[in-house]
């Protein structure tokens, strides 16, 4: 058989940014309502809420909504689409301004220190030496991400990463990205996320039956997300990562 192909998401697989991912939003939030009232600190609130947001501008209206004294925090995370809908009313801002406030808030910061910007996200142990490695049994990888896909090559950079190509936000849906590898490649593809509801609906794509899936154990996971998955979905843990690709499950 063929080497894989590996498609890899980019935070909560390959960095953890968790740090970063505050920064930006909180700053973000407060360029659009300076009146908010924020601690630089991450609340709890914007950890647990973390696996649940998809887009950036998601976390945006998350620090927003965190500034608010009176928000149900339990039912923001019960009903994920339908309170993110309600905040975007409430505050009356659309996503596009969400995202285009965080992308030139992110430009800024790296352009004024970049290295302060870096240092903001820290590769998952392993994780680059597991990448190098690839290359000794002959598969290629990619990054596919929600992230603006600059803001990722650059990171990559910085780590002395080099994949075959990075697939930002700007690219189209994640199951979007993956038709078109599989029209275009004619390797097998392996497609390695951390978030579960992104491996549902590639698994319910029409063409990509054949798109491997795992979920990493050690990503921004929600509770329960490891539990019961459906067929077409494994999870693969850090010990099975830095194996080789031959003995992932």
């Amino acid at each position: 058989m063929a080497p894989p192909l590996l498609v890899f998401d980019f935070d909560g697989v390959l960095v953890d940014g968790m740090a970063e991912y505050w920064w930006s939003a909180r700053r973000s939030a407060l360029a659009l309502r300076p009146e908010c009232r924020l601690s630089p600190e991450a609340p709890p609130g914007f950890r647990l809420l973390r696996p649940l947001i998809h887009k950036g501008w998601e976390m945006v209206l998350a620090a927003l909504e965190l500034s608010r004294p009176d928000l149900d925090l339990p039912g923001y995370l019960s009903d994920y689409a339908g309170h993110t809908q309600a905040a975007l009313e409430r505050w009356q801002l659309q996503p596009q301004r969400l995202q285009t406030c965080l992308e030139d808030l992110r430009r800024d910061a790296i352009r004024q220190n970049p290295d302060a910007w870096l240092a903001l996200h820290r590769p998952y142990p392993g994780v680059c030496e597991r990448l190098t490695a690839l290359a000794a049994e002959g598969s290629d990888w990619l990054v596919l991400t929600t992230k603006g896909g600059a803001f990722a090559q650059q990171l990559l950079e910085a780590y002395g990463l080099k994949p075959l190509a990075v697939y930002g936000h700007e690219q189209g849906s994640k199951p979007e990205v993956l038709l078109r590898l599989s029209a275009e490649r004619p390797e097998p593809l392996w497609f390695v996320e951390d978030r579960r509801p992104t491996l549902e609906t590639v698994c319910h794509t029409a063409g990509l039956e054949a798109v491997r899936c795992f979920l990493v154990a050690w990503g921004y996971l929600g509770p329960g997300d490891s539990e019961a998955l459906p067929r077409g979905i494994t999870l693969l843990s850090a010990n099975q990562f830095s194996r080789p690709l031959a003995d992932w499950p």
